[in-house]
């Protein structure tokens, strides 16, 4: 394998082209330093329009963040006054519910002895109803004799009768 190179014979590449000089209609470099100062002022002006516009931002924000703090403090100081209302609150319903509570057990314990004075005198009725008739007809042969009746043929023993019969 033999290579057998041609040679051929090629121009050099054209050298870069930069542009050239090129003559400026505004005088130059005096004329390229105008337009920087333009463009320099251009931005320091398109840059005091931003801090301009970042200031009010800041400043309506600070503004904002006050009136949020007042409105804070506003909603702190209600919201205080009513816990302490609820409180006061709480310790009138607290006091009232152990009065409460002593009124009722006082309550509770006089219904009991009274349900117990109840059932002594249900028990006690009949007995004391006896009693009652014993000393009535003790009573009229008192009586009696104090008329000057004759006392042994008076009835001794009476028969009981139903109470509202």
């Amino acid at each position: 394998f033999i290579q057998i190179q041609a040679h051929s014979v090629e121009a050099p590449p054209p050298a870069p082209e930069f542009g050239g000089h090129k003559k400026q209609k505004s005088g130059g470099v005096l004329g390229m330093i105008d337009m920087m100062v333009n463009d320099l002022k251009t931005e320091m002006n398109q840059a005091k329009l931003e801090e301009e516009d970042a200031q009010e931002d800041y400043e309506k924000l600070m503004q904002d963040s006050a009136d949020k703090r007042a409105a804070d403090s506003q909603t702190i100081s209600e919201k205080e006054g009513q816990l302490a209302e609820a409180n006061t609150d709480l310790a009138e319903a607290k006091d009232d519910k152990a009065a409460n509570s002593k009124t009722t057990h006082e309550t509770h314990e006089y219904e009991q002895d009274l349900h117990k004075a109840c059932d002594f005198l249900l028990e006690e009725y009949d007995s004391r109803k006896a009693g009652r008739e014993e000393e009535l007809e003790a009573l009229d042969k008192a009586k009696a004799v104090l008329s000057g009746a004759d006392v042994s043929l008076l009835q001794t023993h009476v028969r009981a009768r139903k109470f509202m019969a």
